[in-house]
């Protein structure tokens, strides 16, 4: 993979998994179209933006180096993003919800480094540069929302999704692919948008991922900063839209102070907002993230979050009282008294302390499961673990003996003990077995003369979490896109339109002045009788010239595009407006 980036000393933490979702960025192949795409969505969001955006955006794009009028090279982004503590990466549009939290967590923005269409100028449902660059890069740039951002990527990849979540991650993927591309026929987007609709109604029960998945939403892509009377932006959705960061400061947009309550409030990504969260400021969204927190398996453990992994049917761990960590993927539980008695793993299994695999128990020596019986020992008020060497010898738990250990639930364990394992503490996290047999009300769980069986020590499950505990147990390069973001192909009308931008962008950097832009006017008139963006380039160098004929020659054109197609007509008007405000300047 290393190939596929530049790296530095922020990347080159990154673990193997993560990597495997990084693509070269290829800045060669933005076209001058895409170049002018960038320039105008831009000087039209950077014009407004300045009077309803908080204050960090301004200062974050100098900080940040992005350009108005160059789409961002990664290289030069991570060259200045490293100043500050983080670095990006270019991905294939959406990637998966923990992974993309997980890059957060290690201080690197994923930017998808494709950009929108010209016909999709104000707004896109796939993530483009100019959604992560414009929208997320600059606000990293203030301290406590990059905190916020590296927080809620350590939380918010420990969230359990439900089986469902993947499938609905997999259709919203494939959905924003099939809207961006061009030609796409209205009956696909249709019926994509359809089944994603059919998959909302019978989610069922949300899930960890999709409520924090919501929290995420409401802040990170469309959160509002300041009072519900007088909010600014801060949101990357609402940044890097400029359809709707102007929509969204109308009185047809409700405000709502923000609270744990967006956990619970779902969104439509197809659609413009009809109501957003305000943040009295960035630290209450580490206040609220946390109080989510403490909602979740990873702090709250116990029978509920053995079920939700479970549930999950994903790789998962499990934290017992005594730290011992168990990654697999969990299939079967047995309660008693509203407590796990017994779990059980299926497939290949790794056991962990402190996030650290411990020796001799990887997935080579667990690859068919683990289980073990957990809790308090029978008539005994004195869990396994706060049993002091006296203790356990005097209840027989000593190396070399045959015992019987009856635990609270019916669960029971006989065997030879061969030896202990401890943690750093000095308590007993493993205790190994020689001709074992565990059951339940009589019913046999395992029994082997021969192979050794781990029983874990814990009185009670601390934590359950999305993942392994370390992840170099397992092997996580698996990814695989069932599909991929699709790339137009040119037609030779469209190679030459690209062309006349080209032109037009190297006589207004200098680089050419050799061309006659009255003929590339001609051209487009005839030739391309619907763009409207390079009209507007060249207005603008009409103006800068002071060639007044010339500009009222393109203002009166702009008004034919108009009337043949009036949706694009307050892009012209904005268009033109900028260009006159900037001469006025």
């Amino acid at each position: 993979m290393a190939q596929l980036y530049k790296s530095n000393p922020i990347l080159d933490k990154l673990p193997v998994h993560l990597r495997q979702y990084i693509k070269p960025q290829n800045y060669g192949d933005y076209t001058a179209i895409d170049q002018a795409v960038w320039r105008y969505v831009m000087r039209k969001n950077v014009d407004y933006l300045s009077k309803v955006a908080h204050s960090s955006y301004l200062e974050g794009l100098q900080k940040t180096g992005i350009s108005i009028d160059h789409i961002p090279n990664m290289y030069g982004m991570n060259r200045i993003l490293k100043e500050i503590g983080w670095a990006a990466v270019a991905v294939d549009g959406f990637i998966p919800p923990a992974a993309f939290m997980e890059f957060q967590a290690y201080n690197v923005l994923v930017i998808a480094s494709d950009i929108r269409q010209l016909e999709n100028i104000e707004y896109t449902p796939a993530p483009d540069i100019i959604h992560e660059g414009a929208g997320h890069a600059p606000i990293i740039a203030n301290p406590e929302y990059a905190e916020y951002l590296r927080r809620f990527g350590e939380i918010g990849c420990k969230a359990i999704s439900s089986a469902k979540d993947f499938e609905l991650y997999e259709a919203v993927r494939y959905l924003s692919i099939i809207k961006e591309a061009a030609g796409t026929p209205r009956e696909d987007i249709e019926k994509a948008e359809k089944h994603i609709e059919e998959l909302q109604q019978n989610m069922g029960e949300p899930s960890e991922m999709a409520l924090i998945r919501n929290l995420h939403w409401w802040t990170v892509e469309y959160g509002l900063i300041g009072t519900v009377e007088h909010p600014r932006i801060y949101g990357a959705g609402l940044l890097s839209s400029i359809g709707e960061s102007a929509w969204c400061m109308t009185n047809k947009v409700k405000k709502i102070p923000y609270s744990i309550e967006a956990a619970t409030t779902s969104f439509d990504i197809t659609k413009p907002q009809p109501q957003l969260f305000v943040t009295p400021d960035f630290a209450f969204l580490s206040q609220v993230l946390e109080e989510f927190a403490n909602t979740m398996a990873l702090r709250k453990g116990g029978l509920d979050g053995l079920q939700k992994l479970i549930d999950s049917r994903e790789l998962g761990t499990i934290e017992l009282s005594t730290g011992l960590q168990v990654s697999g993927n969990f299939e079967k539980v047995i309660a008693f008294d509203r407590k796990p008695v017994f779990f059980q793993t299926t497939g290949p299994t790794a056991l962990a302390y402190r996030e650290k695999e411990l020796v001799g128990h990887g997935i080579a020596n667990h690859y068919d499961g683990f289980g073990s019986p957990i809790g308090r020992l029978k008539g005994i008020n004195l869990a396994i673990e706060d049993m002091s060497p006296r203790d356990l010898k005097a209840y027989n738990i000593y190396e070399g003996q045959t015992v019987t250990l009856e635990f609270e639930g019916h669960m029971k364990i006989t065997g030879k003990i061969i030896t202990g394992t401890r943690n750093l503490r000095g308590e007993i996290i493993l205790i190994t077995f020689q001709n074992c047999k565990v059951t339940h009300k009589n019913k046999i769980i395992f029994e082997s003369s021969d192979r050794l069986y781990n029983m874990a020590v814990g009185e009670h499950i601390v934590s359950a979490f999305n993942g392994p505990a370390d992840t170099d147990s397992f092997d996580l390069v698996t990814h695989e896109i069932s599909s991929t973001t699709i790339k137009p192909q040119l037609s030779e009308a469209r190679r030459k339109l690209i062309q006349y931008y080209q032109q037009v962008r190297e006589f207004r950097e200098g680089r050419n002045t050799t061309i006659s832009r009255h003929k590339v006017f001609d051209e487009i008139k005839m030739a391309y009788p619907n763009d409207w963006l390079l009209s507007v380039e060249l207005y603008e160098l009409a103006k800068n010239n002071g060639d007044i004929d010339f500009a009222e020659e393109i203002v009166q054109h702009l008004e034919t595009v108009k009337q043949h197609n009036p949706k694009v007509g307050h892009l012209i008007d904005d268009g033109l407006a900028l260009v006159d405000k900037s001469l006025v300047a």
